[in-house]
């Protein structure tokens, strides 16, 4: 059981929180797709530390020891999975960025060549790039938003 100084810091530290990301979206720091995720762990830990029971029957499910083990190990949960999100954002943006390496060397070349056969280039690698990307974007839901983005 968590004393009420702990609940109260616990609360005071969420709404804390809250309006930290409210002010990082107003100044446009943080963009609305994070929002979402931010504003959301920071409900969670309010409603956590706000009523008894809500943790004490997490606890319970999932068979922890104590409430705090039970904190810790869905901090670490979350952890995990936004590194794993940013890995699969830091690989995206890396392709991203070869592919425009690559784009530049040709546009280089034709300009070098006379706009000759370093046009044709291009367009072959362009087209090579809309095909490879096709099939990325039907996997991730995400796929059309990005394109858009792009």
């Amino acid at each position: 059981m968590i004393s009420w100084n702990l609940r109260i810091i616990g609360m005071v530290g969420s709404l804390g929180l809250l309006l930290f990301i409210i002010e990082l979206v107003r100044r446009r720091e943080l963009k609305e797709e994070y929002t979402v995720l931010w504003v959301a762990t920071g409900l969670v830990l309010f409603l956590l530390a706000a009523f008894e029971g809500l943790l004490s029957g997490v606890r319970n499910l999932i068979g922890a020891g104590s409430e705090a083990s039970t904190l810790y190990f869905f901090g670490l949960l979350f952890v995990v999975a936004l590194l794993l999100h940013f890995s699969v954002r830091v690989s995206r943006l890396e392709r991203r960025v070869i592919s425009m390496m690559q784009e530049i060397a040709l546009l280089g070349a034709a300009r070098r060549n006379g706009a000759g056969n370093g046009a044709g280039q291009l367009a072959e690698h362009q087209a090579d790039e809309a095909a490879d990307a096709a099939p990325e974007d039907e996997l991730h839901a995400g796929g059309a938003r990005e394109g858009a983005e792009r």
